[in-house]
């Protein structure tokens, strides 16, 4: 299985200046590609490239570490590296699933808020109807009650 890293970011992970890790490209030391105009280079090779020879022993509090450690350390880094990327890529699913449902949830609100409104109108309307048909009748009412006593005079 092979593992890309971009220029940058590989040259951070290996703590090395751009010069060096460019001078090993041009040795061929690293194994690269480009894409989209963006170099990648092989990061399990590139590690192996970058660590110290078995004579060369890297001591930390006075305990050797043999090149085998750095290599299963640094295959560990990238193997944690992408279990990250992935969690994230999983994290962005999910969020963009949430603010779909979201924005339906928004829109289905929206519509029964314009329905609801619709109804509030319409009832208005027959409440105006209602109270100038009340009033008309009130009117009548009036009306013919005073006829009734000036025709009872």
């Amino acid at each position: 299985m092979q593992n890309w890293l971009e220029f940058d970011e590989f040259c951070k992970l290996v703590d090395l200046d751009k010069d060096v890790v460019k001078d090993m490209i041009e040795r061929e030391v690293l194994t690269t590609k480009k894409e989209n105009d963006i170099l990648y280079i092989e990061a399990s090779k590139g590690a192996v490239a970058v660590m110290p020879k078995e004579s060369e022993i890297i001591s930390t509090n006075a305990l050797p570490v043999g090149s085998e450690f750095v290599e299963k350390t640094i295959g560990t880094i990238l193997q944690l590296h992408k279990e990250v990327l992935d969690g994230k890529d999983e994290t962005l699913e999910a969020l963009k699933s949430e603010n779909n449902f979201l924005k339906e949830a928004l829109l289905s609100m929206q519509t029964l808020y314009d329905e609801d409104r619709k109804t509030v109108d319409n009832l208005n309307e027959q409440l105006k109807i209602t109270q100038k048909e009340l009033e008309f009748c009130r009117r009548k009412y009036k009306m013919m009650w005073n006829k009734a006593i000036e025709n009872h005079k």
